[in-house]
């Protein structure tokens, strides 16, 4: 499967590590070199500088051949803008989105995004944990 990942934070470079191990193609868009240093020494994907909201990087990044998105950065804004581009302009088809306002994530979720909250998700960990 190939697969495009915005942002090289340690969720992404995670992501990507276990993806590339797995044999899939995996090209990691970041706006900062520096972040690709959290990316393995055996990671075998390919990592390029851009902006995820920006067509053309998108473009070098093979978003036109990609079968799934997912968009990682520390901003809901540019995740569910980049979400959206990959989802509609070049009809990715399955697109990921983390968006840490809960408020924000059921929004997005009832305009069709396919998101996550981690910040919703740990808050009911922890309360299971408490309760139980």
């Amino acid at each position: 499967m190939k697969i495009v990942i915005m942002g090289c934070g340690r969720v992404g470079a995670q992501l990507s590590a276990l993806l590339d191990a797995n044999g899939h193609n995996v090209t990691i868009l970041d706006t900062d070199a520096y972040s690709f240093r959290r990316l393995p020494p055996s990671f075998n994907g390919k990592a390029l500088i851009g902006n995820g909201i920006n067509e053309d990087a998108l473009k070098r990044a093979g978003i036109s051949e990609a079968d799934a998105f997912v968009a990682l950065t520390q901003g809901d804004n540019r995740n569910v803008m980049a979400a959206q581009i990959a989802k509609h302009i070049f009809n990715v088809p399955k697109v990921v989105c983390r968006i840490y306002d809960p408020l924000r994530q059921e929004l997005y979720t009832t305009l069709g995004l396919e998101t996550f909250s981690p910040t919703a998700i740990f808050a009911q960990i922890l309360k299971k944990d408490l309760e139980s």
